[in-house]
């Protein structure tokens, strides 16, 4: 499982120019479930996701998780984190999940994540979005969990 996390102070997503998920202050959570990916891999992305410290304590020091600071979490599936473009001009994504089982991976971890945290909104798997941010940094971090 793959994620790109970026630290907001706002984003947002819409699809056919109506907002389906929305937060201030917190995590924008680009997920992407590849193959043989499963749910102890969901799990144990939350956890890293939920205690990853990159926002600043009153020092000014990246010290503080999202929990610390109560900010929300944007998640969107991004199959496209998968993409390997070593082989040639156009990417292949042979390493995502297939759609049935990236969709049930998807809705397990925002599931989880809404079960353990109280800010938690919403793309929508296989949509066309369009994703709006304000990156506070930046601060961008990729993640692997296999």
């Amino acid at each position: 499982m793959r994620a790109l996390l970026q630290r907001v102070t706002e984003a947002r997503v819409d699809i056919a120019g109506r907002t389906v998920g929305a937060i201030g202050p917190g995590l924008l959570v680009l997920l992407c479930a590849e193959r043989g990916d499963g749910e102890a891999q969901a799990d144990r992305m939350l956890t890293k996701i939920l205690k990853l410290r990159i926002f600043s304590d009153e020092a000014g020091k990246m010290n503080r998780s999202v929990q610390d600071t109560g900010g929300g979490l944007l998640v969107v599936s991004q199959f496209t984190l998968a993409a390997d473009a070593t082989g040639g001009n156009r990417p292949s994504f042979t390493q995502a999940a297939p759609p049935d089982e990236g969709r049930r991976l998807y809705a397990y971890f925002v599931a989880q994540a809404r079960a353990a945290h109280p800010v938690v909104a919403t793309g929508e798997f296989g949509a066309d979005m369009q994703v709006r941010l304000v990156n506070d940094g930046p601060v961008t971090i990729p993640l692997q969990m296999t």
